[in-house]
């Protein structure tokens, strides 16, 4: 069985929390959204855009086996690791459990008060679209 949304919340906290300075967090984030895999150009089209955000972040949700599946892009490299950390919470669950889930972690790491405002807009838009469509696969 894989972990729970709040056991990889837990991991997060604990991973910024090896770091000093948010210069290095801004590093260990940059890091995970060179984890994403590539996304094909024919996938990032407009419907697919999350609005909200300022940069371009293109976001493709499946349902497999009962469970979503997302998978992402972005053209800039702060939202495109804002956008692979939420997917490593999010993904491989219900469509119950990303709808009802606390996203804690944002707060525990200190993130929002460490993105400029356009940026922290961009993740409560990148929140909201994947907890849509969550939703909108739910039946």
């Amino acid at each position: 069985m894989s972990a729970s949304i709040n056991e990889i919340q837990d991991e997060i906290i604990e991973e910024f929390e090896l770091f000093d300075d948010w210069m290095q967090k801004y590093d260990h984030l940059i890091e995970m959204g060179k984890s994403l895999p590539i996304m094909d150009a024919s996938l990032k089209t407009d419907d697919r855009l999350i609005k909200g955000c300022q940069s371009k972040v293109w976001l493709v949700t499946s349902k497999k086996n009962g469970l979503i599946e997302y998978f992402a892009d972005s053209d800039a490299v702060i939202s495109k690791g804002v956008i692979a950390m939420l997917i490593r919470v999010l993904n491989n669950h219900t469509p119950e459990e990303i709808v009802n889930a606390d996203l804690y972690f944002i707060d525990r790491i200190g993130l929002k008060e460490h993105l400029s405002p356009n940026r922290s807009n961009g993740l409560v838009s990148m929140i909201r679209q994947m907890k849509l469509d969550a939703l909108a696969l739910s039946n």
